[in-house]
């Protein structure tokens, strides 16, 4: 089970990836937008030389001649790096030319189990679905990668499932146990993910058990 922190900040890609948290990054165009006095590819280099863990990045067009060519300049930063492309049918002729080259697709947006078998046909080897964006249309996020699975286990189908968003500690494990080879989450609930009441509540009582110990007095 691979975990992917999905953020720009090469501190907080720093602190995960030290104490052996996550297995990769996930960045967005709007997220590397966001970063003030900063060229959004020049961020993205920063990135991807911070760590050695591959980062996913994505190709910002929409048609098979713009995606190519942008994952292709892309794909020059790392060997590591992950090309991301909106599943969109102009899509499909890029992914297969990118795979081709010898370059790693992550298809994107990918919300059923069609769109998750074709993606892999075409040469995806990551699709993402966001189980946060499933839920709030009405659909079970958890389903959608648990019927993406049991495709892709029926043809043996070469190809990660990647569960995008899963904001709690429940969410989490349903998307495991759902069968999601990785999930991608944000530094502020990967933190949320260590706290639960009951470990407050334990540390509370272990210092209050410490605190009523005689202390070992020291002979000098």
């Amino acid at each position: 089970m691979k975990i992917f922190l999905l953020s720009v900040s090469p501190d907080e890609v720093r602190w995960a990836e030290s104490n052996g948290l996550i297995d990769g990054v996930v960045t967005t165009p709007g997220m590397l937008r966001r970063l003030r006095d900063s060229d959004p590819r020049e961020r993205l280099a920063e990135l991807v030389a911070s760590t050695r863990l591959p980062v996913c990045a994505t190709a910002g067009a929409v048609n098979a001649h713009d995606i190519y060519q942008q994952g292709r300049e892309l794909a020059r930063l790392s060997e590591d790096l992950i090309i991301q492309i909106p599943l969109v049918e102009d899509a499909i002729v890029a992914i297969r030319r990118l795979s081709t080259d010898g370059v790693r697709v992550a298809a994107d947006l990918v919300f059923n189990a069609a769109q998750a078998l074709l993606a892999a046909k075409a040469g995806a080897s990551i699709v993402s679905t966001s189980v946060e964006q499933l839920d709030v249309m009405g659909d079970h996020g958890v389903n959608v990668v648990r019927e993406i699975r049991a495709v892709f286990d029926a043809d043996a189908v070469p190809c990660d499932i990647l569960a995008a968003h899963p904001t709690t500690a429940a969410r989490f494990a349903e998307c495991v146990l759902a069968g999601a080879h990785a999930v991608s989450v944000t530094a502020e609930t990967l933190r949320a993910f260590l706290v639960h009441p009951l470990t407050d509540r334990g540390v509370d009582q272990l210092l209050a058990e410490l605190a009523r110990q005689p202390r070992t007095r020291v002979l000098t």
